[in-house]
């Protein structure tokens, strides 16, 4: 074996080094995560689990049979209506009695009202399809594994996915992307759509592309997928989230692409589900053979079953061998009879054929499997699910991987390293993953995406049209975050509350300034208001905040948007605290406005409603804003509404940070500020918000 050379001495130094610095990191955060899970678990009862929406209790399991892939499925149900965050696709931990005492895991396949359908690896245990059960949501320990295996790719990377991993750890330059003349299937591209295409079609190695809020980020690389399938390539099409990865299949599946959604969509539609791994495979005559030889040894089991099985009380240390034989001679040993050794030697006999049905029905269902994926023009999963074993040995052309600005690098890893390409897209401008542990946070939150394009900007091309912002909304992030290259298309650039028919404010200024449905910018400074109501608190034991006054003034102002014609399905609130959002939440239901959706500012990136209300929560003395300084979070609070944003702050506090204080500035020279000094029409809501149910009192 030869010496390698200074150069592959040096490769192998710099390979190491950032596998090790990933595997370290990846590690830091599955215990964190762990830790964070069992802490809960351990904190909360499972009644306060359940009503944070991450457990539910009192469920019946009954078997539901068998998947494609060999998972094996139960049914958990109860009577009462089951209200939870867990979701199809989550990991699941499945327990009777001390959720920590089991290490029985599963993924949810299917929801209903009333049940929850879970997929284990192998036939779960005799307790676990019975009464008293408690599913818990669980860390994604599998999520974490693919991320190891996919670093270990990396390191021992041969032919063509060892060149595109040195352009990655930049020991070589990637080449420069010559844009190709497309013709174009979608023809309703804009300028920078196309020019998007054009450029990643031709990069050798990858390309990048940006897409601000409202651009069509998801349309572009669809039409991305569907010009290399039109090349002859094979695609992987990931996503970190189900959701984003179901967006990716519907737009495919309306172009008429041959695509195989592998895993379980988050959206249960007839269409999507039809394109699903499981439901091609289950159409395929191989898997079809399978089946039949399953109900063949399904038969044989009940033949076999008439005979005695050989446990060890008959046994008495006989193998298989020697009861066949003996059975043969018609002789009976070790004090059991000649006819129950019979009977056992009919058993093992039987046994034997029921063993090769169902070894053969897996091979056949394995072949069924390869024959779809190996058909299939492109593949779509989540980042994770591209790990599966059963994709090891499929080749792909090209990686096309979307939110690649909410993955880790070691999660788009698993995508990027099972092709010979990949094109990218992403905001960096926008909030990047949730990291948990604080040792890993600074470098796992650092996106592979976000390091690319700060690295090769010529390898990238951001999306300048947005489809979704009042040109007033628009404004500000673009100035602030993309460098004034966004413009607002024709469609939405004056487009208000008023086109949707929302009528004129039932109240006076100043409220009704912000209320307006032909202002599209509000912002209700509340630095007026009395010092004592207008405070941010903690509520015992919580790490987060919350501020009552606001939370008034936000169901005030909620109510009255939908008395003035707008629908409750129409209107967000957001928040970047957690307890905010639980104290508006009570209050809306209270009000009668329970579909008026109310989420955190992380947990409503990519998503977009026509009129939504930001809460800042932060009002102290010292102008303190915790993490509210990360500018991301602001730029995607101000660019989730269409047609109307109206935030509510304590510009004292808020204008402490140089960027706040000029997006106070823009609202008032654009929109509508209104600094109420009284509490003449929000008292009342105030006293709804301190007497909101299950509310901590302070």
């Amino acid at each position: 074996m030869r010496e390698p050379t200074r150069e592959e001495s040096e490769e192998i130094k710099v390979v190491d080094a950032y596998v090790k610095r990933f595997q370290r990191l990846v590690q830091l955060e599955r215990e964190a995560e762990m830790k964070a899970m069992e802490e809960e678990i351990r904190k909360l009862s499972g009644k306060e689990r359940e009503k944070k929406g991450r457990a539910v209790l009192g469920l019946r399991g009954t078997r539901a049979g068998r998947e494609v892939g060999g998972y094996y499925l139960v049914k958990y149900g109860r009577s009462k209506e089951i209200d939870t965050q867990i979701s199809v696709g989550d990991l699941v931990l499945v327990s009777r009695g001390d959720p920590l005492k089991s290490d029985l895991t599963g993924t949810v396949v299917e929801k209903t009202k009333r049940s929850i359908t879970v997929a284990f690896d192998s036939p779960p245990p005799k307790w676990a399809v019975g009464k008293g059960i408690r599913i818990d949501l669980y860390a994604n320990d599998v999520t974490f594994q693919r991320m190891m295996e996919a670093l270990e790719r990396i390191r021992h990377a041969e032919g063509r996915l060892r060149e595109l991993r040195n352009t990655i750890i930049g020991l070589k330059n990637p080449s420069d992307a010559e844009p190709i003349d497309v013709d174009f299937v979608d023809t309703d591209l804009n300028y920078s759509q196309r020019e998007a295409v054009e450029h990643a079609l031709g990069a050798p190695d990858f390309f990048l592309i940006h897409g601000p809020p409202g651009t069509g980020k998801t349309r572009t690389i669809t039409e991305v997928i569907v010009q290399e399938v039109r090349r002859g390539n094979k695609v992987l099409a990931t996503a970190e989230s189900n959701v984003a990865a179901d967006n990716i299949l519907e737009y495919l599946v309306e172009r008429g692409v041959e695509a195989v959604r592998v895993g379980h969509p988050a959206r249960v539609s007839k269409k999507l589900k039809e394109r699903t791994l499981s439901a091609i495979v289950e159409n395929h005559p191989l898997y079809r053979k399978a089946e039949r030889l399953r109900e063949r040894a399904y038969r044989l089991i009940e033949k076999r079953d008439r005979y005695q099985r050989p446990v060890p009380r008959w046994r008495r240390g006989m193998s298989d061998e020697t009861i066949l034989y003996l059975a043969r001679e018609g002789k009976g040993a070790r004090g059991v009879p000649p006819r129950v050794i019979q009977s056992m030697a009919k058993w093992i006999h039987i046994n034997r054929k029921v063993q090769k049905l169902f070894e053969e029905a897996e091979r056949l269902e394995e072949r069924a499997v390869r024959e779809v994926l190996e058909e299939a023009e492109v593949v779509v999963t989540t980042n994770a699910s591209a790990g599966l074993e059963f994709l090891e040995d499929i080749e792909f052309d090209v990686a096309v991987v979307d939110e690649g600005s909410q993955a880790t690098e070691p999660s788009a890893l698993i995508p990027i390293s099972r092709a010979k390409r990949f094109i990218m897209a992403g905001d960096h401008k926008q909030l990047p993953p949730t990291i948990l542990s604080e040792e890993a946070q600074p470098e796992l939150s650092r996106t592979l995406f976000e390091r690319l394009i700060e690295k090769h900007p010529k390898l990238s091309r951001m999306l300048r049209v947005q489809y979704r912002m009042h040109e007033n909304i628009m404004e500000f992030p673009n100035r602030e975050f993309y460098n004034g290259k966004l413009e607002a298309h024709s469609s939405v650039r004056r487009h208000t509350l008023e086109d949707l028919g929302v009528g004129d404010p039932e109240v006076g200024r100043p409220w009704a300034d912000v209320l307006h449905p032909k202002e599209p910018l509000g912002f209700v400074d509340t630095s007026r208001l009395p010092e004592r109501l207008r405070r941010e608190r903690r509520r015992p034991g919580s790490k987060s905040r919350e501020n009552p006054m606001e939370a008034a003034i936000v169901a005030f102002l909620s109510e009255q948007l939908v008395r003035q014609g707008l629908s409750q399905e129409d209107l967000a609130v957001i928040s970047p605290y957690d307890d905010q959002v639980d104290l508006i939440s009570k209050s809306l239901d209270e009000l009668g406005l329970g579909d008026v959706e109310v989420n955190t500012v992380d947990g409503f990136q990519g998503r977009e409603k026509e009129a939504v209300i930001v809460s800042f929560v932060r009002s102290n003395p010292k102008g303190e804003v915790g993490f509210l300084r990360d500018m991301r979070r602001l730029n995607v609070a101000i660019t989730r509404p269409r047609r109307k944003l109206i935030c509510i702050g304590d510009s004292g506090t808020l204008s402490s940070h140089p960027t706040y204080r000029r997006f106070i500035e823009h609202v008032k020279r654009s929109g509508a500020l209104i600094k109420p000094n009284n509490l003449r029409e929000v008292a009342s809501y105030l006293d709804l918000v301190r007497l909101a149910p299950g509310r901590a009192r302070g």
